[in-house]
């Protein structure tokens, strides 16, 4: 008898622990936030895309299912380390449980990341119809810049153009043309070279140096080859030198983990140099 008693207020006492650590839906969803959004633990040097990390936001994801900062977080090791197969599951389904924060930021990854344009594209028009007359800012960067880049990457111009247009103007209105970010004169020109009509390619690498203090060595290249093609050797050679020499000091457009669209290379500007001084 005695036994039985002991082992019911055992089982009583499981019993009761278990309902005392039930948490209610909102509770679960609260504690999962907190683990992925409450501290630094994830930014902690050498934790992002550790096992431990991934053990850490799975057990953020088993406790709510719904939390889809915790399923992007579980998808980046995958994107920095380049498998799009196990990356992209996991991100198409933060979009799917919130597609007003995430459906912009696949867009920034396509275009950066995998150079799909065209999904780039799709994502960051459809991320404009869920929020209507707002300038979306993915990462920090506005989609109509954004456009712009992808459509220069499929060779698309005009369509380029008018969303760099877009996002100039915009910086104009709200804050003046020097907050504008300079790439986007960089590769509003870049289309422009491409097309030929180099004075008003060179009009936008001179706003990139206005806007840089004179020191930005893709600007500088492609004035020297808008110069060459005006046969003004002098003026070539003159730029040709200060992208080299910006270059090696580090102005020039680049991006951490992947190689940005029209990125230039030091034998880029070497080839251009001797194409000059041979001619």
């Amino acid at each position: 008898m005695e036994r039985s008693v002991k082992y019911f207020l055992s089982i009583l006492i499981i019993i009761i622990s278990s309902c005392s650590t039930t948490k209610t839906k909102e509770e679960q969803k609260a504690e999962a936030d907190r683990m992925i959004n409450g501290g630094t633990i994830l930014l902690t040097p050498n934790f992002q895309g550790s096992p431990k990390m991934m053990t850490f936001v799975e057990k953020a994801i088993a406790i709510d299912p719904e939390n889809s900062d915790a399923w992007r977080e579980l998808s980046i090791p995958y994107l920095k380390r380049g498998m799009p197969t196990k990356w992209k599951p996991l991100f198409d389904k933060a979009v799917a449980l919130e597609p007003e924060e995430w459906q912009g930021w696949r867009g920034y990854l396509y275009l950066y990341f995998y150079r799909n344009y065209k999904k780039a594209i799709e994502d960051f028009d459809a991320t404009d119809i869920l929020t209507p007359n707002f300038d979306d800012t993915p990462q920090g960067q506005s989609v109509n810049y954004m456009r712009g880049v992808a459509y220069l990457g499929l060779e698309e111009y005009a369509a380029s153009r008018s969303y760099f247009d877009i996002y100039i103007n915009d910086q104009i209105k709200t804050s003046g043309e020097d907050y504008a970010d300079v790439t986007a004169f960089l590769y509003r020109g870049i289309g422009f070279y491409a097309q030929k009509d180099y004075q008003n390619a060179m009009h936008d690498f001179q706003k990139v140096l206005k806007y840089s203090g004179g020191h930005y060595a893709d600007a500088h290249y492609y004035l020297s080859k808008c110069f060459l093609w005006q046969e003004n050797k002098v003026k070539a050679l003159e730029h040709i030198q200060k992208a080299i020499d910006d270059f090696n000091n580090g102005y020039f457009h680049t991006r951490g983990y992947v190689e940005v669209l029209y990125q230039i290379y030091i034998q880029d500007l070497e080839e251009v140099q001797n194409l000059i001084e041979n001619s």
